[in-house]
């Protein structure tokens, strides 16, 4: 049986860009199924503007600005074209070739009814500056190529599907972008939905990562961390509409597909590229989260969101008298979102309860102080992985005395385990409570609101 989303009863205007370039990409390369490496929102970004250039150039060798046998095997452009198309900071070289070499890593299985081939995303990369990498002055230029396969579905395409630069750059999620591409195609189909396919495809097709059979991914998180976030970026940023289908058996949801509409649009102004700060991204990195993922981040939120949310997981990690933070990269996550449902005053840069108390009849205001930390600090947990997870549970049950009475088979699911344990991980993550925290939630929450 199959579910719909209803559509919002509120249309929202969208714009169509003055930018008139599009590449050409083939069917055969939307979706592509990752076998090792991991597409991020800024390697999917340099792929699609290296289509667009070599789409343009038609033959390698055009614009080399080195006279060897080597150079006329590559497509050249300026590496500031790059940035500009790509939303790049081409002043953060180090970053750049870390990147391009990251897409090297990335390996495709590519399959149809007469031929598998596992193939690399791009054959080689290299940068040039005919004065001198190291020269202030000169043109850095950049130039790629592509494994044989690749090359033929970049520059003879038999079914494609035109996609415009602008919006491309307007997304600000790898997990968007990719869900954009797929129902782009099918946008001038006559049924106007995609296939069917199962969760674990999606997931795979999505998040660009290589799908585990060991640990398959949990559908209420993939909702509600990656399908709700990036539908909702396509709806608001680009020229189609897209809500989601789920198909169950029983009362699982084992299928899914999307049901893709134009909109109507009117003109837009390209928009402004995001600068990849390499000293944002090297604090990211710090709480364990990779460098494309930081990477992302930083192209995804507003600097000083992100320097705010550094802020509270660097205070908090370094805090007296309190346990060590045991997952950073979590925490992180977490004040990002706070800080993006709850934008602080700029006075405000201490981490504070942000959930809505409950309204409990009866209950005092510490109670419901009390409730809402527990509130957040589920919110915490649950942006941390598996293997954190374990480790923060088996610690709950080895310091917390009173655990040994409750039934812990089931772990989280058991409501007075999970509620003994969002109260001891609050605990953990902020302290007891202080006079200071409770006159911070009463200012945000006062009990007449």
């Amino acid at each position: 049986m199959a579910t719909k989303k209803k559509k919002s009863s509120s249309a929202v205007a969208l714009a169509s860009p003055v930018d008139p370039r599009e590449f050409r990409k083939t069917n055969e390369a939307i979706g592509l199924r990752v076998a090792e490496g991991s597409l991020t929102l800024l390697s999917r970004k340099v792929f699609n503007v290296m289509i667009y250039h070599a789409q343009e150039m038609k033959t390698p060798g055009q614009n080399a600005p080195i006279d060897t046998p080597a150079a006329k095997k590559y497509f050249w452009i300026p590496l500031i074209e790059l940035a500009r198309d790509a939303s790049y900071d081409s002043k953060d070289s180090r970053s750049l070739k870390e990147l391009l070499e990251n897409m090297q890593n990335i390996k495709l299985m590519m399959e149809n009814e007469r031929q598998w081939t596992s193939e690399r995303l791009v054959s080689s990369v290299t940068l040039v500056n005919p004065e001198g990498l190291n020269s202030s002055s000169g043109q850095v230029w950049f130039g790629y190529a592509f494994p044989p396969e690749v090359h033929e579905l970049v520059m003879s395409p038999s079914t494609f599907t035109r996609f415009s630069i602008v919006y491309q750059s307007s997304l600000r999620s790898g997990s968007a972008l990719a869900l954009y591409e797929v129902c782009r195609r099918y946008a001038t189909n006559p049924s106007k939905l995609t296939f069917i396919q199962s969760v674990e495809h999606w997931y795979g097709v999505i998040t660009g990562n290589p799908i585990s059979l060991d640990t398959p991914p949990v559908y209420k998180y993939f909702k509600r961390d990656v399908l709700k976030p990036a539908i909702s970026e396509i709806n608001a940023l680009t020229d189609i509409s897209v809500e989601l289908i789920e198909h169950k058996n029983g009362r699982r949801i084992e299928k899914l597909q999307f049901s893709v509409e134009f909109n109507k649009q009117t003109h837009l102004e390209f928009p402004a590229s995001p600068i990849v700060d390499s000293e944002l991204v090297d604090r990211i990195m710090k709480f364990g989260l990779s460098k494309g993922t930081a990477c992302d981040i930083i192209a995804s939120h507003k600097d000083d969101v992100i320097r705010l949310a550094i802020s509270r997981v660097e205070a908090r990690a370094t805090a007296k008298n309190m346990s060590p933070l045991g997952a950073p990269a979590g925490y992180f996550r977490w004040a990002l979102q706070d800080l993006v449902r709850n934008p602080p005053s700029p006075s405000a840069i201490v981490a504070k309860p942000a959930a809505l108390p409950n309204r409990t009849s009866g209950s005092t205001v510490m109670e419901r102080f009390l409730t809402a930390r527990s509130q957040e600090a589920m919110a915490v947990y649950r942006e941390i992985d598996d293997a954190d997870r374990k480790m923060l549970f088996d610690q709950f049950v080895e310091s917390e005395p009173s655990s040994k009475t409750l039934k812990l088979e089931r772990g989280l699911e058991n409501i007075s385990v999970k509620a003994m344990f969002a109260q001891w991980y609050a605990k953990e993550l902020w302290g007891e409570p202080s006079a200071e925290a409770l006159a911070a939630y009463l200012e945000q929450f006062s009990p007449g609101t």
